[in-house]
């Protein structure tokens, strides 16, 4: 408990770095005047007002400690003050998890029902996939947004947060209108081919069948099953809906293209599971699920919070330094107006 106290609280990173708070005066007494009388060099008229005599502004004693003040709050800063927190704990799993989540045109079929209300796909996903990102507490989480390209939106991170508030950010067909399931699992491969997590998983969620990209479904399931990549996939889309047409009301069936076999057999091949999710409940049930597959704590961490402070001492100087500034103009004018 003595060494939590001690090490809690205001901390100096670099303290060797104060040792240069004496310079100036340092060099000012250590290094001689110049004593040039060269006779060629620039005639300034208001040189006086600056430093040429007593009444000179840069010898006013509220000026040099004005002066000395900001090279001390600068010297201060560059010595990176901190404010230590109290030790937490933090669950760690040693798993690394993205999420790919299609962005496609099709995503915007409004099929499910959410708080009463139809909304598209993408936005039933927005919501249960967001609150299990955030669950992943522990786990570092990336998303891959897809459509005709595939692109790393989130990074792996611990940040659940962000990679949350990302997902909730994106919007149908900024990656293309098509569907290119294939990139999207080659690009996760990509990312978690050289880590060194333990768990390696990729959440696949899709709404339709591979139309575009460079790689086939099936020959990126083989790559992500000899790097050890698991891969669940998730087929998003209701079995009937409601249509008016010039005949009428008539039912049919929105996820027709949904290719569910290509997705059980990537989730057969790479040790994952196939889920079907017709429904705002039925993805909440999928994703229920994953927590039971893939366990959130299996580990705790200690870590402590630092907080950087050197933005204060830095802003202080400089403020002071606009100040002493501000002040000095004024005389120097009417020096120079009066030279």
């Amino acid at each position: 408990m003595a060494e939590d106290f001690l090490t809690t609280g205001f901390a100096i990173a670099w303290p060797w770095l104060l040792l240069l708070a004496p310079v100036p005066w340092l060099i000012r007494k250590l290094l001689p005047a110049s004593t040039s009388n060269d006779t060629q060099s620039l005639r300034v008229p208001w040189f006086t007002a600056v430093a040429g005599d007593k009444s000179g502004w840069m010898r006013r004693p509220w000026l040099a400690m004005a002066a000395a003040l900001v090279w001390l709050l600068l010297v201060l800063a560059a010595a990176r003050p901190q404010w230590v927190g109290e030790i937490e704990s933090m669950p760690v799993t040693g798993r690394d998890l993205l999420l790919a989540v299609d962005i496609s045109g099709s995503m915007d079929t409004q099929d499910m029902i959410l708080n009463k209300t139809a909304v598209n796909r993408l936005k039933m996903v927005k919501k249960v996939a967001g609150e299990f990102i955030q669950r992943r507490h522990g786990d570092r989480v990336g998303l891959i947004l897809f459509g005709s390209r595939a692109y790393l939106q989130t990074p792996l991170t611990f940040d659940t947060q962000t990679t949350a508030t990302l997902l909730d950010e994106s919007e149908i067909g900024l990656a293309g209108r098509e569907t290119a399931i294939g990139d999207a699992i080659g690009l996760a491969v990509k990312r978690l081919r050289d880590d060194s997590a333990a768990d390696r998983v990729l959440v696949l969620l899709t709404d339709g069948a591979n139309t575009s990209g460079e790689v086939q479904p099936l020959q990126a399931a083989e790559f992500a099953a000899r790097e050890g990549l698991t891969v669940y996939t998730v087929g998003v889309g209701a079995d009937e809906m409601m249509v008016q047409d010039f005949f009428g009301s008539r039912v049919v069936n929105p996820s027709a293209d949904l290719d569910e076999d290509t997705l059980r057999t990537i989730a057969d091949r790479t040790g994952g599971r196939y889920f079907r999710a017709r429904d705002v409940e039925g993805l909440e049930r999928i994703y229920e699920i994953l927590d039971e597959l893939e366990p959130v704590e299996s580990d705790v961490e200690i870590i402590r919070p630092v907080d950087e402070l050197f933005y204060w001492p830095m802003g202080l100087a400089y403020g002071l330094a606009l100040l002493a500034a501000l002040l000095s103009i004024r005389p120097l004018s009417l020096r120079s107006v009066t030279s």
